[in-house]
């Protein structure tokens, strides 16, 4: 992360992203596939690390191989222009400075973690009146005769993070089309070179 200062002066933390190039490896209509959608591919990928079928592929898009592939249902019909296979799709054609957006992405994991950082229990809150060991338990978790059990959903420790996360209204800041990088207000889930969707 960064941070850069907007129009009035206020100093805003931004997260840094590379959106690009982005090729246009497939498209998709009702007629052959059932549905509409464009299919992107980005980051370069070794060829010997790419398997036959997905070689196939991207040659037909007459691109070099990727690491990754998105597929977008709904594509706004303003960006139809755009819509080739084998396109390249700079950052500075799709998004806007000013305009908002949605990050989609993997959360951190961190493992196996209690209710008070899971779902951010009190625990007990004192020390005192025998409480020697109890002061970050989850506490009761039921009635005992009835109804003899555990609710499904019970919040309990368990493992946290790692997984999809949408992160919505997330401003464009700056954009720097000649490194094909956007800054977007805020923070996106996921750790550092870990790979965002964007949309609009």
């Amino acid at each position: 992360m960064t941070s850069i200062y907007s129009a009035d002066g206020q100093n805003v933390a931004c997260t840094v992203i590379e959106a690009g190039p982005c090729v246009v490896t497939q498209v998709k209509n009702e007629e052959t596939d059932g549905y509409k959608a464009v299919q992107l591919a980005f980051d370069e990928k070794k060829v010997k690390n790419t398997t036959k079928a997905l070689m196939g592929h991207f040659s037909k898009a007459n691109t070099t191989p990727k690491k990754k592939v998105v597929e977008f249902r709904n594509f706004r019909e303003e960006f139809d222009h755009l819509v080739e296979v084998g396109r390249e799709i700079k950052v500075d054609e799709v998004f806007k400075e000013g305009e908002f957006l949605d990050a989609i992405g993997t959360s951190k994991g961190k493992g196996f973690q209690g209710v008070v950082k899971r779902h951010n229990f009190a625990g007990v809150g004192q020390a005192t009146h025998g409480q020697h060991n109890r002061l970050r338990a989850p506490g009761a978790i039921g009635a005992c005769s009835y109804p003899s059990r555990v609710f499904k959903g019970t919040k309990m420790a368990g493992r946290l993070g790692g997984r999809r996360v949408k992160v919505i209204n997330l401003q464009v800041m700056k954009i720097v089309p000649e490194k094909n990088l956007i800054l977007i207000s805020g923070s996106v889930p996921g750790s550092k070179n870990s790979y965002v969707v964007l949309e609009k």
